[in-house]
């Protein structure tokens, strides 16, 4: 992947009356930004430039923005764009829209190709902004964008939040160890689901789970069969899900959240005889993401990061595709760009 200042040699369109100019400060890198980089899901454009967990100031405005001025912090999400006027979009659900314009990788309004963090600038809808609040760091706070909405959204939706019941996370990644927190939040009682035991020490002792259960350890998993309430499923790669939907108590609930590159195979006989839900889900709408940004600056939580420069992308990458980052990286943007 090449580092150079994207913005310098690819366009980004013009700024409009409803557009919000944005220095970019810090950007998390995604693992679907290693999915597009590589086209595992089949569908990239390319030249792209990815990231879409961006943190940066409002350097300038257009016109008829009101909801910021220049010199505020502010974030941008997976997406920066919908149709407005469908009904998804007037439920505060522009994520789910059938025109949804993504961060990069997509087409912008005016017909040009969206452009991710991993630049300079970016220029953005106003209603695509997000208001960064003042007590989450920067750095830390951007992976929130993606991540952080990824499992809190599904989260509030299934009704996964009720103080006291077990909440299992599968996968203690990017957005595992996020989903651990924010379960702790809600006053779950969390349980980090992982094949790798030298994650117990880190899921119990550095994220705060309750337990750790060893899914490579057939007689646990056994001990463990119909003992929680909830699953939140973020694990990218392919798995089976039967061992996951034993674990579930009867009108238990598997949320999937992550985005294998190949179809996962799901048992129907123990879905019917336990009356269980298995869903899915993807972001959240821009309100929401503006309430879980809110949400986690009250509760003090950020996700776990590495913090790189733009010219070690490529071995994040690489590191990213053998699951070596304690959790997130983040690549200085602002930083990066400020020397040769």
């Amino acid at each position: 992947m090449n580092s150079r200042r994207a913005s310098s040699v690819l366009h980004v369109r013009e700024l409009g009356s409803e557009d919000v100019l944005i220095k970019i400060l810090y950007c998390g890198v995604c693992h679907s930004d290693l999915h597009a980089a590589k086209n595992e899901w089949g569908f990239t454009n390319y030249p792209i430039v990815p990231g879409h967990e961006i943190v940066g100031l409002v350097t300038k405005t257009g016109s008829s923005v009101q909801k910021f001025q220049v010199g505020d912090r502010v974030g941008v999400g997976v997406i920066v764009g919908s149709c407005k006027t469908c009904d998804i979009c007037q439920q505060d659900l522009e994520n789910y829209c059938p025109k949804v314009i993504l961060t990069y990788n997509s087409k912008d309004q005016d017909g040009t190709k969206t452009y991710g963090g991993y630049s300079d600038i970016v220029v953005v809808d106003q209603r695509f902004v997000l208001r960064f609040p003042d007590n989450l760091p920067a750095d830390a706070g951007a992976p929130l964008l993606c991540a952080g909405i990824t499992v809190y959204s599904p989260m509030k939706y299934y009704g996964m939040t009720e103080p006291g019941k077990h909440l299992g996370v599968a996968g203690l990644g990017g957005l595992g160890h996020v989903a651990v927190k924010l379960g702790k939040a809600f006053g779950l009682k969390v349980t980090v689901i992982s094949t790798s035991p030298k994650k117990e020490v880190e899921a119990i002792d550095r994220l705060g789970a309750d337990s750790f259960l060893l899914s490579s350890d057939p007689e646990k998993v056994k001990a463990a069969i119909g003992s929680m309430d909830y699953i939140i499923d973020t694990i990218a790669a392919v798995h089976p899900l039967a061992p996951l939907v034993s674990l579930l108590k009867m009108n238990g609930k598997l949320i999937t959240v992550g985005l294998p590159d190949k179809p996962l195979e799901l048992p129907i006989f123990p879905l019917v005889l336990g009356r269980k839900l298995v869903g899915g889900s993807d972001i959240g709408g821009m309100k929401e993401t503006q309430e879980m940004l809110e949400f986690c600056a009250k509760h003090n939580i950020a996700a776990d990061i590495e913090l790189i420069r733009m010219d070690q992308i490529n071995s994040a990458m690489e590191r990213l595709a053998k699951s070596d980052v304690r959790y997130r990286f983040v690549v200085d943007v602002a930083n990066s760009l400020a020397s040769p």
